[in-house]
């Protein structure tokens, strides 16, 4: 089902587009040394934007177990910066096209898609894009330890953030 909708996404619904913006957005930000993690994360949501459906996004550091640049305190600065010159835009852009594609019940899929990716555009530094099963995976695990966490009576909340 995902191969279906990733190809009425990219054919008739020109979902290719975003993600060829993307490409090029990372070759403008690799040609600067300064540019390179936000290069990263361009490439990223290039293949995202190209193909949506079936994957989703996870924190790196969820995902591998152990903290990485992306996740630290250069990440968060990384992310503030892309959120205030790039990430509220692209958020705002891909807002209003899922508003648009979901005045029809066809165009509902692609209005979960772009608000994906609306998601994804606001901090992209330091995260992932996974298939679904890995995402459920990840999830299932931290679910796991918060379990045994309330289980041991540690007197936590593991659920709630800190």
């Amino acid at each position: 089902m995902a191969l279906l909708l990733n190809i009425l996404w990219n054919v008739p619904g020109l979902g290719f587009i975003p993600a060829l913006f993307w490409l090029l957005a990372a070759v403008i930000m690799a040609l600067t040394v300064i540019g390179l993690p936000w290069a990263r994360a361009c490439l990223m949501l290039a293949g995202y934007s190209f193909m949506p459906f079936g994957r989703r996004l996870v924190s790196r550091e969820e995902l591998t177990g152990a903290p990485s640049f992306g996740t630290g305190p250069l990440g968060v600065i990384a992310n503030v910066l892309w959120f205030l010159l790039a990430g509220i835009w692209l958020c705002i852009s891909h807002l209003t096209l899922a508003a648009a594609a979901a005045v029809t019940i066809i165009g509902l899929p692609f209005a979960w898609a772009h608000l994906k990716l609306a998601a994804a555009s606001l901090f992209p530094v330091g995260k992932r894009v996974v298939p679904n099963e890995v995402a459920d995976a990840v999830e299932f695990g931290q679910g796991r330890v918060a379990l045994d966490r309330l289980r041991e009576g540690s007197g936590e909340r593991p659920w709630k953030q800190r």
